[in-house]
């Protein structure tokens, strides 16, 4: 078989197409200046140099035009200027995005000096009254059979105050003066061995020594504590309850009316009254240790009185905070089951039971069975301070 050539017209017909082609090219290429340059490259090449903006109205014209005709209506043009749009993000250049993120470093850059200098000063003026602050100085009396200063003090210091232990016969010289400190505190104890009623040996010692300086502190509305012995001294000494105001003696403590020492673990319930250093404390769970601690105001014009005043801020309970219980739970026999009282002010407070002994879990008597309630005696102390630091 003889093979056929192919007509020599549509041979000749392909290579004009090519040579068409080829002259297009060129004729291009000479536009542009770019002869060794592919036209299609220079075409992404100019694509990139176009801004988001102009690549988008090119996409959405494009995407409106293959829509259908009957695709009119501002429905129809939602669509597709959402299909435009996600397109539109997904073609942005990292060259584009480096040159955005870029612009917006420098911007940053400018503001930054300006802003660490404005975070500089707002520092400095945040830690400046901080370094003028100071805790609360309490005095913690001692001496003259005063035994338990020592777990006042760390009381006090526990709730955030500096606590000092200073000696009665340090103030009493003028060595310490009582305005240098924003508490004052009178420990439990045995003051004189309680031979000649409790508390009165050191309320007329005090009387005779530094009563100008407890008078002025007294005014100055800072808070008082007396706690057993110093609720006695408090009371011997006209500054409990005081409700005349002529700082004389209104009320005493005296003998238990079981005849004997009690040493036992108490409830106290907190009672409506101007004294704010009960604020948030349900009740008190601590130790009784005392053999003169029953309250007998003078009278019961004195004791109603009292309780309207809202000077009675404190009293013994049972565990179901039931103030009405009698002995045990009232191991001394108090009217009206009293375990404590303040003075109009609710600044000086006097109580017998020792809330100094139940700020720490190992402290109670059941605390290996996990029962303790340190809480409460620990934010009784913390109210005091926070009183003493508004005189600061």
């Amino acid at each position: 078989m003889v093979k056929r050539a192919l007509p020599l017209k549509k041979g000749r017909k392909a290579q004009g197409r090519k040579d068409k082609k080829k002259a297009k090219v060129a004729a291009r290429a000479k536009k542009t200046k770019k002869k060794n340059i592919p036209l299609k490259k220079r075409r992404t090449k100019s694509a990139d140099r176009l801004c988001p903006h102009c690549k988008f109205d090119r996409i959405y014209s494009t995407m409106k035009k293959k829509m259908p005709v009957k695709a009119k209506g501002k429905q129809a043009k939602k669509k597709i200027f959402a299909k435009a749009k996600g397109k539109k993000i997904t073609r942005i250049k990292k060259i584009t995005a480096k040159k955005l993120i870029g612009v917006k470093m420098k911007s940053k850059q400018k503001q930054a000096p300006a802003k660490a200098v404005v975070h500089a000063k707002a520092k400095a003026a945040a830690i400046a009254p901080q370094a003028e602050k100071r805790k609360p100085r309490c005095i913690v009396l001692a001496g003259f059979g005063l035994n338990a200063e020592a777990e006042l003090a760390h009381a006090f210091s526990l709730a955030g105050a500096d606590a000092e232990i200073v000696h009665f016969s340090d103030i009493s010289s003028g060595k310490k003066k009582l305005s240098d400190y924003e508490i004052f505190a009178i420990p439990g104890g045995w003051s004189f061995g309680d031979d000649i009623a409790g508390g009165r040996v050191l309320s007329n010692k005090l009387k005779n020594t530094f009563r100008s300086q407890f008078e002025a502190f007294v005014a100055s509305g800072k808070p008082i504590l007396g706690v057993c012995n110093g609720f006695q001294t408090l009371v011997k000494l006209g500054a409990l309850p005081n409700i005349s105001g002529a700082s004389s003696q209104e009320s005493t403590l005296t003998f238990n009316k079981s005849g004997r020492f009690e040493d036992r673990w108490v409830f106290l319930k907190p009672q409506k009254s101007v004294c704010k250093y009960f604020e948030g404390v349900s009740f008190i769970h601590c130790p009784v240790r005392h053999g003169e601690g029953q309250f007998v105001p003078r009278d019961r014009k004195m004791l109603d009185a009292l309780v309207k005043a809202g000077m009675v801020p404190i009293k013994y309970c049972d565990e179901k905070l039931d103030d009405s219980a009698g002995y045990p739970q009232n191991p001394n026999g108090s009217v009206e089951n009293i375990a404590g009282i303040c003075d109009p002010t609710g600044k000086i407070l006097g109580l017998m039971p020792h809330p100094e002994c139940s700020i720490a879990r190992t402290m109670f008597p059941r605390f290996t069975a996990g029962v303790s309630f340190e809480k409460n005696s620990t934010r009784f102390f913390t109210n005091i301070v926070a009183e003493g630091a508004r005189h600061i």
